[in-house]
């Protein structure tokens, strides 16, 4: 539904746009009074969700899973599900709630049956928890065709009348001859690629927004207004709209009854002989019409006619009169007259609306806000926004406040919370609070661990502060003392806040502890001279009461170990599947040092003791460029969640620090009647000596629900998952032979001292392999990451612009000897110049990326590099000066070995 639409465009870049604090009515808007709170998780392409009148949340996933979800307690729960198609991106794609849900149960889903090809709109009864699948009603079915992908939209909407609104896809190809304009292919064995049999046929229900009344028993009448007379002789009369592309997203006014709706635009990224420039649409209707697909575009600019066979270009299309005229079409010829978009704009940047910058293009259309409707809602939004049509865009991460008078006519374009980020959001809803739902589907076309649904409050009155402990130094002998700061706390009432610092003595055996207040200013000294673990608190609280805590852990009376790794050099490459050679030296006050010439120089250091080796562990894990974990695309919802909350910095999934490590929680409890909820409980109050002597500080500003998240992956690790490790100071380690990027670490934990916990230290070193996805640049723009299962791992970048880039952070050039892309265009084509430093420092290589008129078949090019001696920033710009737009696309880089190498084909500066 979504992904070839955004081929040819360009990387979404945030309107500067933003809320300021302005007084207009009683009240002014402060950004920061916006929360977001998660609602739920680790949902699988989610398409659409409702609000039932009780505020349980009815939520559909692609693949055609049923959802309801608790809005206070996230609680998840499958309720029923269907069985579909997902080929050619169909499924369970739109879900409806009676506007009498309350008493009649109704449920309307618009599915893709396996065995009919085509969509189909049913209802069916909601009793006792669970969907009846045997209750189910078919309102409409109607054909599409399965040859040939896309465009299936899909989306359901009740108006404030009881009528139903559905939309529908055009059900048409619009690559190969089509370059990116209208795809409007009259060859015999052509259908699929023929819009004018679907969107512009007024006997398809294809590229339409239809509309229907359904009735008490299961059928439906037709309302009065449509586009065709009841009686069908002028076509389909449950059409309201034609000429629709993707109606993606709509939505209904619920006091105007007027439709809205995003429809995504073709992918041509130029004006030419054939016509318009791609345009992506957000469409108002106040009644019935033809919207211009595939005849027109934005302002009804016109496409020309086409002779596909003898590649002639013909007349514009006219607006006024538009005639269709294909073999395909079993409709009227004449149609009616076409109607402008709302709002529209290219994948460049575009001075009629310039708020939505430049990028991917998939336009949606939300709800409508109306204050009044939420008049005594606390948390409801602030006046300014009344009358406002919030647009979204799922390509460009971005919600679009759209101010209408009050006769709807659009006032001015506004980016809602800019400094947010809106994860490809594919729905938005407002519940009976006033507050915005968002559905979020996630970063790729496909299955996403991010994918989430939120709600944004308007909070008004006090807020809590937020306490932020800095400490210089965690662990030594005593005496110990350690500076303590309470910079970064923070009040976003700018309220004064109060300091009350304390310190508490962990036993094994102590359940609750007495603390000793030491200092209420900002940044204290204290001085501890008793060996022991110890935990410092700070407590700020403002003028209201509003108190939060941040606490950390120190061991006093015994000295932290030193790790140093001799080799390999930070930033160097490594080679998949291959060995990678390690040299560790320890040194511990302790426990003696492997740097036998340092023991020597000194009267305290002693030789290392042996077994203490046993105690060095060293591992490789697959992270990305920038040397973060590989969480953000892959890793579960509950290590996101570890992640987040810094669990890793006192515990690790195979070895222990200063906890245990996950694998040995897991084999003590998963099995345990009760151990869960136990285990929740501890993480979220604390706990001390469950597992030693060092307290489980509290995580209390999760929710029970993210925590049980959090537990349940813990309790799901294994023995068996252990990632690559070996003991020793000096050994060898096999690198994975898919990953991209790999962290060496290494840890040493000391023997302890004085009856005091052990301490480990930490060596990391962060390895690259020469091959890159290019969707693993550190930093990009002008592009963006796009899917497809031609490309290596599922992704690669397009949407590329003249003068976008990829940066790759660091690169040892002094062993490279060339440079080898994997590139594809139907486009513009160009070349790649690779530029250190910075997007204009000096190229050191050319590659030329010829055009090869398939946007996924990717092809090799390879470049000799000018030898450096150092590690660089290094920049792949795309350049093509004529052509601006659409340029290529990239699926991976190579850095080449410095000799020998064969660079056939390349292109030597």
């Amino acid at each position: 539904m979504i992904r070839n639409y955004i081929l040819l465009v360009g990387l979404a870049i945030c309107s500067c746009l933003a809320f300021s604090q302005r007084s207009l009515g009683q009240e002014s808007i402060d950004e920061s009074r916006f929360e977001r709170t998660s609602v739920a998780k680790g949902l699988i392409q989610p398409m659409e969700f409702e609000t039932a009148p009780d505020g349980t949340i009815f939520l559909i996933e692609l693949a055609g899973k049923l959802k309801t979800i608790d809005p206070k307690s996230g609680q998840q729960t499958v309720v029923g599900e269907l069985t579909v198609t997902t080929a050619q991106e169909n499924g369970l794609i739109g879900l409806a709630l009676a506007p009498d849900f309350a008493t009649s149960r109704w449920i309307y889903l618009q599915y893709s049956p396996p065995d009919f090809s085509g969509q189909r709109i049913s209802r069916f009864q909601f009793a006792d928890g669970k969907l009846q699948l045997e209750s189910e009603q078919m309102l409409l079915q109607y054909e599409e065709q399965r040859r040939e992908c896309c465009h299936h939209a899909g989306s359901l909407e009740f108006g404030p009348d009881g009528t139903l609104f559905i939309g529908t896809g055009d059900n048409t190809n619009p690559f190969d001859f089509s370059e990116g304009y209208a795809p409007i292919d009259e060859r015999e064995g052509r259908e699929p690629w023929d819009a004018q049999r679907t969107a512009a046929n007024t006997n398809s229900f294809n590229g339409k927004i239809l509309r229907i009344r359904p009735e008490a028993d299961g059928t439906y009448s037709i309302p009065d207004g449509n586009l065709f007379a009841k009686d069908g002789s002028e076509g389909h009369p449950e059409i309201y709209v034609m000429g629709c592309r993707n109606p993606w997203r709509i939505s209904v006014d619920q006091h105007t009854g007027f439709l809205y709706w995003g429809d995504v635009g073709p992918d041509a990224g130029g004006n030419g002989v054939r016509g318009p420039r791609g345009y992506d649409e957000l469409n108002q209707a106040r009644q019935a019409g033809f919207f211009g697909w595939p005849y027109f575009i934005g302002e009804n600019y016109a496409y020309h006619d086409y002779d596909f066979e003898t590649k002639t270009v013909g007349e514009a299309f006219d607006s006024v009169r538009p005639v269709n005229d294909s073999r395909n079409n079993s409709g009227k010829r004449e149609l009616p007259a076409a109607q402008p978009a709302m709002i529209f704009y290219p994948a460049a940047s575009f001075d009629r609306f310039p708020e939505v910058g430049n990028g991917g293009r998939t336009a949606c259309a939300g709800p409508i806000y109306y204050e009044a409707d939420y008049a005594n809602a606390p948390n409801r939004l602030p006046v300014q926004f009344d009358r406002v049509l919030f647009a979204f865009e799922w390509s460009r991460n971005w919600i679009m406040a759209v101010h209408l008078d009050a006769d709807a006519r659009v006032q001015k374009l506004e980016r809602f919370l800019p400094h947010e980020k809106f994860t490809r959001p594919i729905q938005l809803k407002f519940d009976l609070n006033g507050s915005l739902y968002v559905l979020l589907y996630g970063e790729t076309w496909g299955v996403n661990p991010d994918a989430e649904l939120i709600r944004i409050d308007y909070v008004r009155g006090n807020r809590t502060p937020k306490a932020e402990l800095q400490i210089d130094r965690t662990a030594g002998r005593e005496p110990f003392t350690m500076k303590l700061s309470s910079q970064g706390s923070s009040d976003r009432d700018s309220d004064k806040l109060d300091y009350r610092w304390s310190y508490a003595q962990a036993t094994a055996e102590a359940k609750s502890i007495e603390e000793t207040v030491f200092s209420d200013g900002a940044k204290p000294e204290l001085t501890l001279n008793t060996p022991g673990v110890f935990t410092i608190h700070l407590d700020v609280t403002d003028p209201s009461g509003a108190t939060s805590r941040q606490s950390a852990n120190v061991v006093v009376g015994n000295n932290p170990p030193e790790l140093r790794l001799l080799q390999p050099q930070p930033g160097s490459f490594f080679e998949p599947g291959k060995n990678v050679a390690f040299e560790l030296e320890v040194s511990d006050h302790e426990d003696g040092t492997s740097n036998y010439a340092a023991i020597n120089d000194s009267n305290e250091l002693v030789e290392l003791d042996p077994s203490a080796v046993r105690r060095i562990f060293v591992q490789l894990t697959p992270v990305g460029l920038d040397g973060a974990a590989l969480g953000d695309e892959n890793a579960p919802p509950g290590l996101k969640l570890i992640r987040q909350s810094g669990c890793l910095n006192c515990h690790a999934t195979h070895r222990p620090l200063v906890g245990p490590a996950f694998v040995e929680v897991a084999k003590k409890y998963k099995d345990q009647a009760g151990a869960l909820e136990n285990s929740i409980e501890r993480v979220q109050k604390g706990s001390t000596g469950v597992w030693g002597k060092i307290p489980m500080l509290p995580h209390s500003h999760r929710t029970r629900e993210e925590i049980q998240t959090m537990v349940e992956f813990v309790y799901s690790t294994k023995a068996e998952d252990t990632v690559v490790s070996v003991s020793g100071l000096r050994n060898e380690l096999t690198a994975p032979i898919d990953a991209v990027a790999v962290r060496l670490e290494a840890s040493y934990t000391d023997a302890g001292s004085r009856d005091l916990p052990a301490i480990t230290s930490i060596a990391t070193a962060l390895l690259r392999a020469r091959k890159v996805q290019a969707e693993r640049a550190s930093e990009y723009k002008g592009t963006q990451q796009l899917g497809s299962g031609a490309a290596e791992g599922g992704k690669f970048m397009g949407a590329i612009n003249h003068n976008g880039f990829l940066k790759f952070a660091q690169i040892p050039l002094s062993e490279v000897g060339g440079i080898r892309v994997s590139v594809a265009s139907a486009g513009s084509g160009g070349r790649i110049d690779f530029r250190i430093g910075s997007v204009s420092g000096p190229t050191v290589a050319t590659i030329p990326v010829e055009v090869n008129g398939k946007w996924e078949e990717f092809y090799q090019r390879e470049s000799i590099i000018e030898k450096q001696s150092s590690t660089h920033d290094v920049f792949a710009v795309f350049v093509n000066e004529k052509d601006q737009g659409g340029l290529m696309n990239v699926d991976w880089i190579e850095f080449l070995p410095v000799a020998p190498v064969s660079l056939e084909n390349s292109a030597v500066q």
